[in-house]
């Protein structure tokens, strides 16, 4: 085995690698149609998914695809615009309607290929109704921070939008519409996935007032009115936009997560996959792995040392008003130092967590790493581990002791990937 500092960065590397699309789109593209090709597409992954439709389509085609700042790259055909996320901003707003206005004039003979990953609820940024701009970025910015999972936040962007929810289905019929996804949700659901925008979608106006009303959102009038009315209700499976529509999951966690695990056995360390999906409050989920890991190393189970602890799924952080002003850090580097306070500083026991999209939360981090000296390390440096979590303060922490890991952009999204080595 690596180093165990190395030996996790790789892990990482590996995990990023298996969702890269260049790798796992191509083999699914179809055959050219008779008609027009036109390529569409939002989330963290819609550049490099727009690439691997440019590299490998064998004839003419058109397009334009949104992700986040600092996510592009220069294509020839398909026109890439950074916008807003996860704060929508108006270039996912005009990104959004230049992109309904790629679609008219449509044929049976035309093809829509349309590239959809994590991060395209916030990209594909226009409002339903008479909601402005303005007012959606109030509510998000609220839902963001009240602790809501994936799956309420989803469905609340969905039912306040004119685009997602399958409407943009209706918007490329009749044309033949084919759908490529990158899951970045638990249970890889395409009706959550950058909220379905070609899918067909199941929830109710009254599920997403129900988002509004668990987590005391206030929303505009605007806001209410809307979901209130027929407007905002969404297509569902028996909409004729679908007949002539498929969808394609071309990776997922359990994917990255797999092949992560075929790594680290090539290494003689035993993989033990605790879940693709994990979700709840990052620091609470800290404490229950801290107890899995040291259930491994006092007793050899789940698997005999070494072995490594590995999961994905999206975790959330809760800021609360009772606790004031909070500091920097996103949802992998908190449970970190939830995992470090845990852990009450054993020294045979390593772990990083980092968002496989390259940016944990709205930092410049994919997220960090601990290791048996960063208890002492922090001491030294007069850092009380639990003063900085109680203030959602993880960043500065693992800045202080250079235990950021910060990649860049990584153009693919898997969400949150997680290894804890026992030695």
């Amino acid at each position: 085995m690596q180093h165990p500092e190395e030996f996790l960065k790789s892990l990482f590397d590996v995990a990023v690698s298996a969702a890269d699309p260049l790798v796992c789109l191509p083999k699914h593209l179809p055959k050219p149609p008779k008609g027009r090709t036109i390529v569409i597409g939002a989330g963290k992954a819609a550049a490099s998914m727009a690439k691997a439709v440019e590299d490998n389509w064998q004839g003419p085609l058109t397009g334009i695809v949104v992700t986040r700042y600092a996510h592009g790259l220069p294509l020839k055909h398909i026109r890439v615009v950074e916008a807003g996320h996860p704060m929508p901003d108006a270039e996912g707003a005009r990104a959004a309607d230049e992109i309904l206005g790629s679609l008219t004039d449509l044929t049976k003979d035309d093809l829509v290929l349309c590239l959809v990953s994590g991060g395209g609820s916030s990209l594909l940024a226009k409002p339903g109704g008479t909601i402005s701009l303005a007012e959606k970025k109030q509510v998000t910015k609220e839902l963001l921070a009240c602790g809501a999972n994936i799956t309420e936040m989803n469905i609340l962007r969905k039912h306040l939008s004119a685009i997602k929810g399958g409407r943009l289905a209706i918007a490329a019929a009749p044309a033949q519409l084919a759908t490529f996804m990158i899951s970045d949700v638990p249970g890889d659901d395409p009706a959550i996935i950058a909220s379905g925008p070609t899918v067909p979608d199941l929830s109710t106006s009254g599920d997403a007032l129900a988002v509004l009303e668990k987590y005391k959102i206030s929303a505009p009038n605007s806001v209410l009115s809307f979901l209130e009315s027929t407007g905002s209700s969404t297509p569902g499976p028996d909409h004729s936009a679908f007949l002539n529509s498929k969808s394609i999951m071309i990776t997922t966690p359990q994917v990255s997560l797999q092949a992560v695990a075929a790594a680290a056995h090539a290494q003689g360390v035993t993989p033990v996959i605790l879940g693709d999906s994990v979700e709840g409050e990052a620091r609470d989920v800290a404490q229950v792995f801290a107890s899995i890991a040291r259930q491994a190393a006092c007793h050899d189970q789940p698997a005999a040392k070494p072995c490594v602890l590995l999961s994905g799924g999206e975790t959330t952080v809760t800021v609360r008003e009772s606790e004031g002003k909070s500091g920097r850090g996103g949802r992998n580097c908190e449970f970190l130092l939830s995992l470090l306070v845990s852990l009450e500083g054993r020294q045979d026991v390593f772990a990083l967590a980092c968002d496989t999209d390259g940016i944990d939360g709205t930092e410049d981090n994919a997220g960090a790493i601990i290791t048996p000296t960063s208890a002492t390390r922090a001491f030294a440096k007069s850092l009380d581990a639990k003063e900085y979590l109680a203030r959602h303060d993880s960043y500065s922490f693992f800045e202080s002791l250079g235990d950021l890991i910060k990649t860049g952009p990584t153009r693919t999204n898997v969400n949150d990937f997680r290894a804890i080595l026992i030695v």
